[in-house]
């Protein structure tokens, strides 16, 4: 029991810690933060927006997402592409519910457990995750005391 206590203390840690690196995405409708962590060190990060070289901009004259923009979570796995690490076995803490397409990505990425503290409308991400036997826990540090 101390054990997950524990754990849960460490993930409500990152999550906040996530939600403070959406801070740097430039998107108005919603920010969105990530991190990967590995035996207890951040391996990559990433926040929604534009890819690099492009303005930072998310959103067009009607207030509706670009359609090259990048989700937070595709950011932290494409940057480990270009970094010495990898990402087998670690986990992955987003404030927002991974959508279907990152969670391909988080599957083939060898991520093994996802931690994220919103809800999407959508389940499929999740259920994709749940059938490639990725744990998956929904944990809002709204909803606990801070630690």
């Amino acid at each position: 029991m101390i054990e997950t206590d524990k754990q849960q203390e460490l993930d409500l840690r990152y999550l906040r810690m996530a939600r403070i690196w959406a801070e740097n995405s430039y998107c108005q409708r919603r920010k969105v933060g990530a991190l990967v962590v590995k035996d207890k060190m951040i391996i990559s990060d990433g926040y929604n927006g534009t890819p690099s070289g492009f303005e930072n901009i998310c959103e067009d004259e009607d207030n509706t997402t670009k359609p090259y923009v990048l989700h937070a979570e595709a950011n932290a796995i494409t940057k480990l592409a270009r970094s010495s690490n990898n990402s087998d076995n670690s986990t992955l803490y987003v404030t927002a519910s991974p959508c279907i397409e990152c969670s391909k990505l988080i599957i083939q990425a060898g991520i093994k457990r996802v931690v994220y503290a919103e809800k999407y409308r959508l389940e499929d991400g999740v259920e994709l995750m749940k059938k490639a036997n990725i744990e998956v826990i929904y944990l809002n540090p709204d909803e606990h005391e801070s630690l």
